[in-house]
C-alpha cells in the first residue's frame, strides 16, 4: 500500500518511477515501481512490498522489547513506535488501553509487532514465557542510573504513562528500575525522548 504524504506542499522525498525494465525480483511491488515510492523508509528498500521488508527486518531484529502503559491515550506512544523501528527492536507492547494514537508512529507501526495486553500481568506472563527481563524506567526511588546500568540482553524496557510514570503493578513486575540522569529543574523528561535515550544505551551494549 503507498504511504504518500497528505499534505501536497510537503517536499519530495523517496523516487520516482522506476525506469523500464523493472527488476526481476518478487521482493519489488508493481504499483510503486509504477508510480514511485514515496514512503519512510531507508533507500535499501525502496519499491520493496510492504511483507518483503517485514521478512527482512524480521530476520535481524534485536532481541529487545518496549513497553508502554497507555492508560490515558498516551500521545508519545507514536513517537516511541517510530523509534522502535529505527532500533528495529522485536516487539512494542501496549499495555491497557488497545486504541492508541498512531499519527506519530508515521505508519512506521506497519514495519513493527504491536502486541497488545489488557493489564500488567499480561504483560508479565507473556515476557515471562518467551524468557524476557522487564526493566522499568523511571525516576523511582530506588532506580539506578542508566549510564552505570548493564541491561540484560534479552530485555524488555518498560514505561509508563506520561505524567503518571509506571504504576505500581507494573514497578513491582520489573527485574529493577533504571533512570535517565537529569541536570535541570523539570521532573521527569517526555516519554518518547526517555524511551529513545534506553534503546540508544542498550544498543551501545549490545549491537
Amino acid at each position: 500500500m503507498s504511504e504518500q504524504p497528505d499534505d501536497p506542499t510537503a517536499p519530495t522525498v523517496g523516487v520516482g518511477p522506476h525506469p523500464q525494465p523493472w527488476p526481476d525480483d518478487p521482493r519489488l511491488d508493481p504499483a510503486l515501481l509504477r508510480e514511485g515510492d514515496r514512503r519512510n523508509v531507508r533507500d535499501h528498500y525502496r519499491y520493496w512490498r510492504l511483507e518483503a521488508i517485514v521478512d527482512d527486518l524480521d530476520r535481524h531484529r534485536a532481541p529487545l522489547h518496549v513497553a508502554i502503559q497507555n492508560w490515558e491515550h498516551d500521545f508519545n506512544i507514536g513517537s516511541m513506535v517510530r523509534t522502535a523501528n529505527a532500533f528495529n527492536v522485536a516487539a512494542v507492547h501496549i499495555v491497557g488501553k488497545r486504541r492508541w494514537n498512531r499519527r506519530g508512529a508515521m505508519v512506521t507501526d506497519r514495519y513493527l509487532h504491536v502486541i497488545h495486553h489488557d493489564d500488567e500481568a499480561t504483560l508479565f506472563a507473556w515476557l515471562a514465557a518467551e524468557g524476557v527481563t522487564p526493566i522499568g524506567v523511571d525516576n523511582l526511588p530506588g532506580s539506578v542510573p542508566l549510564e552505570r546500568a548493564a541491561l540484560p540482553e534479552r530485555c524488555c524496557l518498560v514505561f509508563g504513562s506520561e505524567g503518571p510514570g509506571l504504576t505500581d503493578a507494573m514497578v513491582a513486575g520489573c527485574e529493577r528500575l533504571v533512570a535517565i540522569t537529569q541536570y535541570g529543574s523539570t521532573r521527569s523528561m517526555n516519554a518518547g525522548a526517555a524511551a529513545a535515550i534506553a534503546m540508544y544505551h542498550w544498543s551501545l551494549q549490545h549491537r
